[in-house]
């Protein structure tokens, strides 16, 4: 596998162990993120000490004009991406009745919208390849719903119903569209769960442990290399087993 990679939100987490990864196998990458630029620089450095180009880019996926602005920044810098890995997101915990509308907006501009904007400004260059991969990263809560995360649950909802749409869509282009799924995953995202709700979560996952950045970047690489280009509009589950 080579070429070039876009891997939103990949400053820290999930996103960089997916760049990492990446890179591992050969790949050029885009890292990105909104404004944690001493994270995003970081990821750079390891991936460019994988031997493959890498930089830093910065926008709000959440809107379009930005990134707009971010594929012309990519292309001019590294090329054009044929693998994208829609990563970015924030969460929301909490009643529905309580959510107001800036919270929904929050929330859907970046997990669902991001994606939308994502896909929109850079499947065109796959479609001229003839060649792509879209990697979009749902949440097993996507799947499943979760109390007190409906918000979240819609959004990433929406990301698989997205993804399943444009796998039949651009199939003929040779392009394939799949979503991953994580489910409990070390990450500062789900830091604000005490020690006592991880080791409950911990307890429920059928394989005996939480997962780890690492666990989600080895399915996207998967679903990004040539190896799975009969695998299109499918929901990868890395969550243990917990759905």
């Amino acid at each position: 596998m080579a070429g070039l990679a876009l891997v939103t939100g990949s400053s820290r987490g999930i996103g960089a162990a997916i760049a990492v990864s990446l890179a591992q196998e050969g790949v050029d990458v885009a890292v990105h993120c909104r404004t944690d630029r001493e994270g995003a620089e970081e990821t750079v450095r390891r991936c460019r000490a994988l031997g493959v180009r890498a930089q830093a880019f910065f926008c709000d996926v959440s809107d379009s004009a930005q990134v707009e602005r971010l594929r012309g920044e990519i292309h001019s810098a590294l090329g054009d991406p044929l693998v994208l890995v829609n990563n970015a997101g924030v969460d929301a915990f909490g009643l529905l009745t309580d959510t107001t509308d800036a919270e929904w907006r929050r929330v859907m501009g970046t997990d669902l919208d991001g994606v939308f904007y994502c896909c929109r400004a850079f499947i065109p260059a796959m479609v001229r390849e003839k060649w792509g991969r879209i990697v979009n990263i749902t949440s097993m809560w996507g799947v499943a719903g979760a109390s007190c995360e409906a918000v979240y649950s819609a959004a990433k909802a929406g990301v698989i119903g997205l993804t399943k749409a444009l796998a039949r869509e651009l199939g003929p282009s040779g392009i394939t569209a799949n979503a991953v799924a994580p489910g409990v995953i070390r990450t500062e995202m789900n830091a604000r769960h005490s020690a006592e709700t991880m080791a409950a979560l911990c307890e429920e996952t059928p394989v005996g442990r939480l997962g780890e950045p690492e666990d989600v970047a080895a399915a996207v690489s998967f679903l990004a290399s040539e190896r799975a280009g009969f695998v299109t509009g499918q929901v990868l589950g890395a969550d243990g087993g917990y759905i």
